[in-house]
């Protein structure tokens, strides 16, 4: 009975993306289940020449065994995951909850400007207006909209019979932990909870059913749009340190900060993390780049692993050291 679910630890854009596509690759789950909001999130996976941008299905789709499931919690712009099917070939093995809810277009056009976009930083993709419909019991279902038909499925059963299989089965969170509506920087967050037990709610998957819960770190600290951000840098400074970066769905420069102990240490509560994923060691430490064995790593770069161990009381399990899938060490036993 081996899951193992995956979430962000900060203000999303930690590179879950990366750390789902090579646990997906390595670890060959049968099953790979996204939870979170809705399309509002983006992850960017590169393997060799290629980049990948994904807002709807599991960012595991590069692993051409596994299905690749959405969760009743999430929902669903029809045409973006149609979209996404198409480009990454993965209609047969792409599945949607009955019950996921479905963005329309009242909801991106209420998304698209007024107080979410201009005070709250909304991605305007729709998932906030979506998710207030689904709480007024308003909001439609997978379950009505013809061209969803041959993807619908009940993604907590299959789940559960994975597990009972004792099959691998890979849990994608979405967003970061403080980005969540109940423990992030209100009102500055998404429109649902996006800690681990949120996103064990979205796909049914119980407590005593989860293995481990992997928080992942970027070793910086970055965030998209309004809100607080302890010991945020000048834009010329994160420039000049390497760390510039452009979201995913949003295309906006990034805020960016040193690494926040105290915040990954409230993290780690929050999400019962058993493990930590480190990325982007290789801008903070360019020595470290595409390394594959923690030996290999600079002593200043060790440090910071062990300061981040020692602060937090959990292991760093995989470490980004650049950009590609297999730019990973892997700690696992």
């Amino acid at each position: 009975m081996p899951s193992t679910v995956v979430v962000g630890g900060f203000f999303g854009d930690e590179g879950k993306g990366k750390i789902i596509s090579y646990l997906a690759q390595n670890d060959n789950p049968s099953i790979v289940v996204r939870g979170g909001a809705g399309p509002n999130a983006g992850h960017t996976i590169e393997d060799g020449n290629k980049k990948y941008k994904v807002r709807m299905l599991p960012s595991g789709f590069l692993n051409k065994k596994a299905r690749l499931m959405i969760g009743p919690g999430v929902v669903v712009h029809p045409d973006v995951l149609h979209k996404e099917i198409e480009e990454f070939g993965t209609a047969q093995r792409s599945f949607v909850d009955n019950n996921c809810g479905i963005i329309e277009k009242t909801h991106t056009d209420a998304d698209g400007g007024g107080r979410l976009k201009e005070k709250i930083g909304s991605t305007g993709s729709g998932t906030g207006p979506a998710n207030a419909d689904r709480a007024m019991r308003t909001l439609k279902m997978a379950k009505e909209i013809p061209s969803l038909k041959p993807y619908l499925i009940d993604v907590a059963q299959e789940l559960h019979t994975a597990l009972d299989a004792e099959e691998n089965v890979l849990v994608e969170g979405t967003q970061g932990t403080f980005l969540s509506l109940w423990h992030g920087t209100y009102p500055f967050v998404t429109s649902k909870d996006v800690t681990a037990s949120g996103i064990c709610a979205d796909i049914g998957l119980g407590p005593k059913n989860v293995d481990d819960v992997m928080v992942v770190f970027k070793s910086y600290v970055t965030r998209v749009g309004t809100g607080t951000l302890q010991g945020e840098l000048p834009m010329d400074e994160v420039a000049k340190r390497g760390w510039s970066e452009i979201g995913t769905v949003t295309g906006r420069q990034r805020r960016a900060a040193e690494f926040d102990f105290a915040l990954a240490k409230r993290a780690v509560m929050l999400n019962s993390a058993t493990q930590i994923a480190l990325t982007k060691l290789d801008v903070l430490f360019p020595e470290c780049a595409h390394k594959n064995s923690f030996e290999d790593l600079s002593a200043a770069a060790k440090k910071f692993i062990t300061d981040i161990e020692d602060k937090t009381d959990v292991a760093v399990m995989l470490i980004g050291t650049g950009p590609g899938v297999t730019d990973i060490i892997d700690l696992r036993e």
